[in-house]
């Protein structure tokens, strides 16, 4: 299929505008995805609808913690991506490609049929997740559409380095985005991830402004990006130009793909971490993967009111009244069942 916001060069040559690396692919070549392909001077996807994952999940285990909480969210992947993350939790599928010569394996499955799975199953939204939603964006972008007709939401798990034109294109369908903020310093995602924080910080700014719930994940590495200055100044950028209502949620990382060399974070790490956001004025602070932790509790910031008991990605109460705290009436940040 041909692939979406592009342009053709000279030579044969087109330049691919999905996302912020936007590269140059001569004829014969694949971008830095290793989904997009240019095929006599017509770039094309080669992931559209073919789908390597597909699951009923919990939507905290995005995590979205303010996004209809308690509620299922049918989420769906391709093979690919644009990042090249040492530390990938999914590098199976995500960096299959790359990996393996160009492979893509995956079956294929109709938009329509994604979303009667998801009404079937009794999902509140569509997650597009696992691996990057922007590598498939022509497919999450005609899901979206059906599923917006249908009255479900729909949400991004992305590193948020998509362009301008992309958000421009999907935004009226896509509700909520989980947005990994892999980190607070350029040499950090050059060296890790072989991207830069600018664009991201870029899509951040972009995705407010256009009415998208934003959260925010940030798995932290012992000795990589866990410096307390550096946190101070991740947490105060959400706070300053995400608005202190925006969920940062704060992950224990364990050594994976390539990565294996350091050690898993320390829960005091975390703590500190979360202890940097509430400072910085966040009213929503998580700490995630691990078992039993109290870090995934939601409270009223206002009167401290114990909101909604989770363990895991399971909710054992929820006391709001109408998206409200049940003691003051101050409302919960997101978007309420």
């Amino acid at each position: 299929m041909e692939a979406w916001l592009y342009e053709k060069l000279k030579d044969q040559k087109v330049r691919c505008n999905l996302c912020r690396h936007r590269c140059v692919i001569a004829e014969g070549a694949r971008g830095r995805c290793h989904v997009r392909e240019n095929r006599q001077g017509i770039l094309e996807t080669l992931v559209y609808g073919r789908l390597v994952a597909r699951h009923i999940d919990p939507i905290e285990k995005k995590p979205l913690f303010h996004v209809a909480p308690g509620s299922l969210s049918y989420s769906v992947a391709t093979a690919g991506c644009n990042f090249k993350c040492r530390f990938c939790q999914n590098a199976e599928i995500a960096q299959m490609p790359a990996d393996r010569d160009g492979l893509i394996l995956g079956e294929y499955h109709s938009p329509e049929s994604v979303v009667q799975d998801a009404v079937h199953g009794g999902c509140r939204s569509i997650a597009y997740t696992y691996t990057e939603p922007t590598v498939f964006f022509e497919f999450a972008c005609d899901t979206a559409q059906i599923a917006h007709k249908m009255g479900l939401l729909n949400v991004f798990v992305t590193n948020g380095y998509m362009t301008a034109e992309a958000l421009d294109r999907i935004h009226p369908y896509l509700d909520a985005a989980n947005v990994d903020l892999k980190g607070f310093t350029d040499n950090f995602y050059k060296q890790y991830c072989g991207a830069h924080l600018e664009p991201v910080k870029d899509s951040l700014r972009q995705m407010k402004s256009m009415g998208v719930f934003v959260e925010i994940t940030t798995l932290l590495i012992p000795g990589l990006n866990d410096d307390p200055g550096e946190l101070e100044n991740l947490a105060g950028f959400i706070a300053a130009d995400l608005g202190p209502d925006t969920p940062w949620h704060i992950s224990r990382f364990h050594p994976a793909y390539r990565l294996l060399d350091h050690s898993v974070t320390p829960v005091k790490a975390l703590s500190t971490a979360r202890e940097i956001g509430m400072k910085s004025g966040l009213r929503y602070v998580y700490t995630g993967n691990v078992p039993g932790d109290a870090g995934e509790k939601t409270s009223c910031w206002n009167c401290g009111t114990l909101l909604i008991d989770r363990r895991g990605y399971s909710i054992r109460e929820n006391r709001l009244e109408k998206g409200c705290c049940p003691s003051c009436g101050t409302a919960m940040a997101g978007i309420s069942l």
